[in-house]
């Protein structure tokens, strides 16, 4: 008997998978009418350097929430989301930004939640994903990976070790291959917003040299210290003149991004402020200040703790905002808690 080649395996289950979404289940909405400019060729190289060519325009997107944040700031709708972009409140995280999640489908919310039944039920024409890897797409289960790519074509926005004003420029780029506007009115007021914002916090940053910030997240075992290089937003922030704790650099074995630190050593690094992963998944503050560590901390004793929106989507009103934040929790702080 021969042997069915793997790719052809998952043609077959994605074939399976169509034909039980065409006889029930949850019904895709109509599509639009593609404009004229639609109906042209279409391609796109992310990068992973896969050149992606379609025959038309993609009109259907489904993206990843932090990228479906940042293309809806851009103007661009997608179709459907995964990835953190509702609270078990119901209320909008804030991982998605301004997407309206009521007029969204979800395709799953949590990591490993991908139902790629409802993503074939959506009819989607490209799926859009950060990647703080490479190869590997945020929130993509890599086990769903290959029947995801014969259902529509996935491309990937590289967000480590990249300049952050680089991450957000290609996201508007994206967007406008995708139909959007960058000369419509609130995408040309975030980016002066943004601009704004970055000048405000350097003045700010220049006014308080001595003023040293460590960015963290934690877990029950280890405090994790940033690692600059690979934080787009922080190597901003450095740029800008704010004086970011700095790692020599993770180990190969903590797999970048990170020191990781046992809470006995959570004052290897001075600060006067630490900056906390907001993240939903990320220990809170106030679960850490049960490590007598962490409440030894001087910038901690002096309650200048305050939030790292880690998630932030790239997008000018989404990093407009942060700094806007940022400022104010810098221009609060005291420079003098460390020597």
């Amino acid at each position: 008997m021969a042997t069915v080649p793997r790719r052809g395996l998952v043609a077959l289950a994605v074939a399976a998978l169509l034909g039980t979404a065409a006889c029930g289940g949850t019904e895709a909405p109509p599509a639009s009418a593609p404009s004229a400019s639609a109906q042209e060729a279409w391609s796109w190289t992310d990068d992973r350097g896969k050149k992606i060519s379609l025959p038309a325009r993609p009109e259907r997107v489904v993206a990843q929430s932090a990228s479906a944040a940042a293309l809806w700031d851009f103007g661009v709708r997608p179709v459907a989301v995964f990835g953190p972009h509702r609270l078990k409140d119901g209320g909008r995280d804030p991982e998605v930004g301004e997407v309206d999640i009521a007029a969204v489908e979800s395709i799953g919310n949590t990591w490993g939640e991908f139902n790629v039944e409802k993503f074939i039920s959506v009819r989607p024409d490209l799926l859009v994903s950060g990647m703080y890897l490479k190869d590997s797409l945020w929130y993509v289960p890599e086990e769903s990976a290959d029947a995801i790519e014969q259902v529509a074509p996935t491309l990937g926005v590289l967000l480590g070790g990249k300049k952050l004003t680089e991450v957000i420029e290609r996201y508007a780029g994206l967007a406008a291959a995708l139909g959007a506007d960058l000369d419509a009115a609130p995408v040309a007021e975030a980016k002066s917003r943004f601009e704004a914002a970055s000048a405000r916090l350097r003045e700010s940053a220049a006014a308080r040299p001595g003023l040293k910030v460590m960015v963290v997240t934690a877990t029950p075992d280890n405090l994790y210290v940033a690692y600059l290089p690979d934080h787009p937003d922080l190597a901003y922030f450095e740029e800008l003149g704010l004086d970011v704790v700095s790692p020599a650099g993770p180990t190969e074995s903590e797999g970048g991004f990170w020191e990781v630190l046992s809470w006995e050593n959570a004052d290897k690094y001075e600060a006067d402020v630490i900056l906390v992963d907001a993240r939903a998944q990320s220990m809170k503050a106030g679960e850490m200040a049960k490590k007598p560590t962490w409440s030894e901390l001087p910038a901690v004793k002096a309650g200048q703790v305050y939030p790292w929106r880690a998630a932030e989507r790239y997008s000018y009103l989404g990093y407009a905002k942060v700094m806007e934040e940022l400022k104010t929790n810098v221009d609060s702080a005291k420079d003098d808690v460390v020597g």
